[in-house]
């Protein structure tokens, strides 16, 4: 992105928060991974909504029964064709048994507000995100002279960090105070029941500091402590509220507690918040010194025409027909800037609502590894964060008790069960549906950014610690788990296709199924994953024998009448087009089993079936699934399809301050038709894996430039990829200069990589690469892409030129 052009990196709006009900679903976002705030932007009265990823309530986990000798009888129904009989049978038996436990929600922490005295009326008014340094500014003028309002949530410092600014030296008049979390700003969806609040909330003020607590239902205390420093001595306490009165700026610092006794808690905070000395600007300075090393490792410029245009102007353009090139650029960096900002090593993984949930009981407010926590994280790796993975690992791992007694006590296997949904007070399984019981491919996917983290940062300790270990647990479930048919292959029994079920009736009510074909592609990758990092580190030798065995037995993908790949390896069941998942797809994307290069044909088939999902069933989509589809379609090397999803989903379910929500609460025809739209940041940040995606593609050895480049992306640049074996990508193109430069820097070790350039271009010209690598001419033919081959060495940049033999689109 032009770093000249600061408008590049903002966000811009021109209203406030306005949702009727939950102004919080459109405030300004701010984290460090650990903190949130929430910018509402009110002139009169602001509200801070402040969030901790660690502050979560309402959960219940009562002792989980063993219900497994039950699954010989389901699998003997099933495989009679009494589907409808057999899928209750797990969740009743946990049922009668008692079992009624309560996933966690999270809770929102508090509000801050800040009460201003108007005179004239505001005029001129603008709320503004930097992403590249987390700052969020709020202006307006008044009386004819100008205010503004400054925060970011400090990295470096762990606490929020906000000042209050006039023009006047003395026109700062405002009163502050903490308080819980408005119950009024909470909407429920229709026919939800209404949400408790925490208990015995209290809040109080003196000389410098306001501070406020609650209890939450486990009986400890949460809340934040606040100390109002003003430029000039004018700090007034008035019981709950600090009332500062004629300064020029005040400076707010604010840290929070999750749990604890609160007169301790309040005493710690002050103490902490006394000792700063430091101001706005230098606590500022040390927190964009950390945050902009992640924001910036990566940069993208298409060259966008009107940056300095608000989100309120781009999407209006967007509702005309195509998202600008300014909304797109933005919405990129805006995924990375979300994850960067509720996602930090040592926190909890990115749940659905990032850090800022401000519902009292969330409405699927957890992590959910049934398509959606992969998602948020697809980004990193090639977006070169691959740090930001590690609270997925470490939260999977504090929770491998009770994935391995969900293995035991639903289906008596050894190794893991993840759930489809989890929340951090617990992994065992707590939402007694068919679709989360009898699906069970979560751990084998999870376990893919495992080795992939492994593949991109070359980490042996990592494969040999974490990832190899976590591979053996999926790979114990699959060995006691699957079962051989009449065949001599392998069976899935009890089986979904999340959320799908089949076209034709058959299977269980809720979609219970055998033979679902994503159970046996994240099993083939899991499996062939294991095999290989287990003989190259010399682990399990007793062990890999018996994956082979199971690799050789998993069935055959399979071919429906259409000409796509059928989502069940059963012939009982008929495809079921309209849907917003597209599980079966697995081994195109996010897997890499299935290429144009190494199996045409069964390629032709995915594709075919991606393009019946949008072109049938595009009243069945999601938000999210717009974002999956464009990630599918850039790995098809379809830029301009992966664009047009990009274009539907701006136009359905992107709100003001660009935050994405699971459907049009609107009912304009793209996406589910539902009367609540909850918030579900995983399209965010699955667009920008998609943006990604068409411009670079990556397995080991191997690099595609520009795969699929949309048509309309005339010129660009991007800095800061990261492929498969640490190799940092960047990419300069001009399709009307008809020119391509490419730089490649292995930053670890030296290796041999074949290289794929687009479509249309000639063979590479350039000295570094006569020097350093053998060049292959480029096949004949319009279609076919050039290659060439080249050894990196370690720390040395090589540089590519290559030139469009024809302007491209």
């Amino acid at each position: 992105m032009d770093t000249g052009s600061a408008e590049a990196w903002r966000l811009k709006l021109l209203t406030p928060s306005s949702w009727w009900g939950a102004k919080w679903r459109e405030a300004l976002p701010a984290g460090n991974g650990r903190l949130g705030a929430a910018v509402y932007g009110g002139v009169h009265q602001e509200t801070i909504m402040l969030t901790h990823g660690d502050l979560w309530w309402q959960s219940r986990t009562p002792e989980l029964p063993d219900v497994s000798g039950r699954l010989a009888e389901m699998r003997r129904l099933m495989l009679a064709g009494r589907e409808a009989e057999a899928e209750p049978m797990l969740i009743q038996e946990l049922q009668d048994l008692g079992y009624d436990p309560v996933m966690a929600v999270p809770l929102p922490l508090g509000d801050l507000t800040i009460r201003y005295e108007v005179g004239e009326g505001f005029k001129h008014y603008s709320r503004e995100l930097d992403m590249q340094t987390g700052e969020i500014t709020v202006r307006w003028q008044d009386r004819g002279a100008a205010f503004e309002r400054a925060l970011f949530v400090s990295r470096s410092d762990d606490m929020v960090v906000m000042e209050l600014r006039a023009e006047e030296p003395s026109a700062v008049k405002v009163g502050l105070s903490l308080g819980l979390h408005d119950p009024a700003d909470v909407k429920r969806p229709p026919g939800r029941p209404e949400a408790p609040l925490p208990t015995d909330a209290e809040s109080g003020a003196d000389g410098s500091y306001v501070w406020y607590a609650a209890r939450s239902d486990d009986g400890s205390d949460f809340g934040a402590v606040a100390r109002v420093i003003p430029a000039e001595e004018s700090l007034i306490a008035d019981k709950a509220e600090a009332v500062v009165e004629g300064a020029g700026k005040v400076l707010v610092l604010l840290r929070m507690f999750v749990s604890g006794s609160r007169e301790a808690e309040w005493a710690r905070l002050k103490a902490e918040l006394a000792a700063e000395q430091r101001g706005y600007r230098e606590l500022l300075a040390a927190h964009v010194r950390e945050h902009r090393e992640l924001f910036g490792r990566m940069t993208l410029d298409l060259h966008a025409a009107g940056r300095d245009r608000s989100n309120e102007e781009l999407l209006l353009e967007t509702y005309q027909g195509e998202a600008p090139l300014a909304l797109l650029e933005k919405m990129w960096a805006y995924g990375r800037y979300l994850l960067i900002s509720s996602s930090r090593e040592g926190g909890s993984p990115c749940h659905l609502y990032g850090l800022w949930c401000g519902e009292y009981r969330g409405f699927w407010a957890f992590n959910m590894a049934n398509e959606n926590l992969q998602m948020m994280y697809w980004q990193t790796l090639s977006g070169r964060m691959p740090e930001l993975l590690l609270p997925v690992f470490d939260y999977m791992e504090r929770l491998l008790d009770d994935f391995r007694l969900n293995a035991q006590r639903l289906f008596g296997c050894r190794g893991i069960f993840i759930p489809a949904p989890t929340a951090p007070d617990s992994g065992l399984i707590k939402t007694l549906a068919p679709h989360i019981v009898h699906w069970t491919g979560a751990a084998g996917w999870v376990a893919q950014h495992y080795y992939d983290y492994y593949l991109y940062t070359g980490e042996r300790e990592f494969l040999r610690n974490r990832a190899l270990p976590f591979l053996r647990e999926v790979a114990l479930f699959y060995e006691d788990f699957f079962v051989v048919g009449e065949d001599g292959r392998l069976l899935s029994c009890p089986s979904n296709s999340p959320e799908n079920k089949p076209g034709n009736g058959a299977g269980g009510p809720k979609g219970t199924t055998v033979n679902a074909t994503m159970d046996f592609a994240i099993a083939k990758e899991v499996l062939g994953r294991l095999v290989a990092g287990a003989e190259s580190e010399g682990l399990y030798p007793g062990e890999i024998a018996a994956w082979k065995e199971l690799l050789r037995r998993i069935p055959d993908y399979q071919v429906n009448e259409d000409g796509a790949i059928r989502e069940w390896m059963h012939p009982a069941y008929d495809d079921e087009y309209h849907h917003r998942h597209q599980s079966h797809l697995y081994p195109v994307f996010p897997g890499k089993e299935v290429t144009k290069e190494n199996a045409p044909a069964l390629f032709e088939a995915f594709w075919t079936a991606v393009r019946k999902r949008l072109v049938v069933g595009i009243k069945e989509q999601t938000g999210w699934s717009l974002a999956h589809m464009a990630n599918l379609y850039a790995r098809l090397g379809e830029g301009d399809l992966a664009l047009e999803c990009l274009n539907l989903l701006s136009r359905s379910s992107v709100i003001n301050n660009f935050f994405t929500l699971h459907n049009d609460w609107r009912h304009m025809g793209i996406g589910l038709s539902m009367d609540w739209a909850p918030v579900q940041l995983d399209a965010n940040m699955g667009w920008t894996a998609a943006v990604q995606e068409m411009l670079l593609y990556s397995e080991p050895g191997r690099l595609k430039i520009l795969p699929a480049l949309p048509s309309k992306w005339r010129r660009g640049r991007v800095q800061g990829l990261l492929a498969c074996g640490g190799i940092e990508v960047d990419i300069d193109w001009d399709l009307e200069r008809k020119m391509l430069v490419v730089k490649l820097l292995s930053a670890k070790a030296d290796q041999h990589v074949t290289i794929d350039l687009p479509e249309g271009c000639e063979a590479a010209e350039d000295d570094t690469i006569r020097q350093e690598s053998v060049k292959m001419e480029a096949p004949s033919g319009p279609k076919q892409k050039p290659e060439v081959r080249s050894l990196l060495k370690a720390g040395k940049a090589v540089i590519l030129t290559a030139a469009f033999g024809t302007p491209v689109g």
